[in-house]
């Protein structure tokens, strides 16, 4: 079944504004081909797909090799890269209205360093997507930046979850602040409860659609787990089995556990490190952990928020914490690992307001610093500091509270003048506001927009 995503949107915009290569990034089992294949069969009168995973990937290399063929002193071939490409396909031409997509483009350097080529000589647009996970490790492959402009497949976001549940207008409808029907809000509501229990991969989504059953639903994301761990195990030779890879994550939730007050920059592999040499292996070394972190982090399945300390923007301390990027990933292991239920709930929803608002850092230019960020104030913690780039560029002290829990940190801030504004995002709530207090409904955050 087709799942309507926003990435389409932008996918447009880079056909009818960019004349670069698109290169498109984000985690396995995001539905990245599935989207480029959807979005060239609809905007191009011609599309030539290539993954060099399989077939067409070996065969295209061998049009490459056949194309570039020279002795000295012959003429030197012309257009070689044209050349490989009308012998790949012989309906290929260099058309605005023909995209070439190429595929697990990490399975080859050659190919990857085209990219400057594919760009500055051809009028056609070229796509190149896949893991990276060989890109980063091998030193073969070469920066491209001038010529190339990225894009982020993610697991669906909770508003693309309610579109494929056929209750998009309701929830575009709902009033921040109460102003609607409490029966719409509890819709809301459930598909949200249902939302952090499976996440946002597509074939886990799917399985809801299709079955409405979670256990089925835990059983496809241990499917794409298992995918994930088991394509690890090609970039690390040191690391002896997949078991390792479950062990880390294990060992990333047990963190995520721990006083959150958040760890110093260099420590977090360190800390990694202890827990999986405690726990499963004692050959796993901090190198290991440090190259195991950095991958996780660019294959879209970790990533890191920063501290500001005492509230002081420019005291800003980067990956004191981590979080996963999908929230099945996250109750999955929280839950593996023996995590009470109270625990788990409110590490959902601070990792669900995290992912929102990464998003808003990505491209939207709504919300400054490099990652999103918690605080320290007065001894306690603030679940996110968030510094504006909208309207007046308010600063905003964020609290997710699960159940009847104070925001005692974010009040004290709000009171001190450290912050302009107390956004608190509750679950069991229908919204309100008052004293630059804002109480909006957690589902609904997605709405908000930081010009209050």
């Amino acid at each position: 079944m087709y799942l309507k995503r926003k990435v389409y949107d932008r996918l447009t915009q880079w056909k009818e504004e960019s004349g670069l290569t698109l290169e498109v990034t984000g985690a396995r089992q995001v539905g990245k081909t599935y989207i480029i294949n959807k979005f060239a069969d609809e905007h191009f009168r011609k599309k030539v797909y290539i993954n060099l995973f399989e077939d067409s990937g070996n065969e295209f290399l061998t049009c490459l090799k056949c194309a570039r063929e020279w002795e000295p002193g012959q003429e030197r071939p012309k257009k070689p890269i044209h050349k490989a490409l009308e012998l790949f396909d012989k309906d290929f031409t260099d058309e605005k209205d023909t995209v070439v997509i190429i595929d697990e483009i990490q399975e080859s350097s050659a190919v990857y360093n085209l990219i400057r080529e594919f760009t500055r000589s051809f009028q056609c647009r070229f796509i190149v997507t896949g893991s990276y996970l060989g890109r980063i490790l091998n030193p073969d492959f070469k920066l491209s930046a001038g010529d190339l402009t990225a894009l982020r497949v993610e697991t669906l976001t909770f508003e693309e979850f309610v579109d494929a549940c056929e209750l998009k207008e309701t929830f575009d409808n709902l009033d921040l602040y109460g102003g609607s029907n409490p029966e719409e809000y509890e819709k809301a509501k459930q598909l949200y409860d249902v939302y952090c229990q499976i996440g946002g991969y597509p074939a886990v989504v799917t399985e809801y659609i299709q079955t409405k059953s979670l256990v089925k639903c835990r059983e496809k994301l241990e499917d794409v787990i298992r995918l994930f761990c088991s394509e690890s195990s090609r970039y690390f030779e040191d690391i002896l089995d997949d078991a390792v890879y479950d062990n880390l994550f294990c060992s990333v939730a047990r963190i995520l556990l721990r006083e959150k007050k958040g760890l110093d920059a260099d420590s977090f592999s360190e800390s990694l490190q202890k827990l999986a040499v405690h726990d499963y292996d004692s050959n796993i070394s901090k190198a290991v952990c440090n190259r195991a972190i950095n991958w996780l982090q660019s294959a879209g399945i970790l990533d890191f928020a920063g501290k500001v300390t005492e509230c002081k923007i420019l005291d800003f301390k980067a990956r004191c914490r981590c979080f996963f990027t999908d929230l099945g990933l996250t109750r999955y292991f929280l839950r593996k690992i023996g995590a009470d239920y109270a625990a788990i709930e409110g590490l959902i929803q601070e990792n669900f307001v995290f992912l929102e608002l990464r998003r808003r850092q990505e491209r939207l230019q709504e919300i400054a610093l490099e990652m999103p960020a918690f605080a320290t104030y007065k001894g306690g913690e603030i679940d996110f500091f968030v510094k504006s780039l909208v309207g007046s560029e308010k600063v905003y002290a964020v609290e997710v509270k699960s159940g009847k829990g104070q925001a005692s940190s974010g009040q004290k801030a709000l009171n001190d003048g450290k912050v302009d504004c107390l956004l608190l995002l509750k679950g069991n709530t229908m919204g309100g506001n008052a004293d630059m207090v804002y109480t909006v409904p957690i589902y609904l955050f997605s709405k908000l927009r930081f010009d209050l």
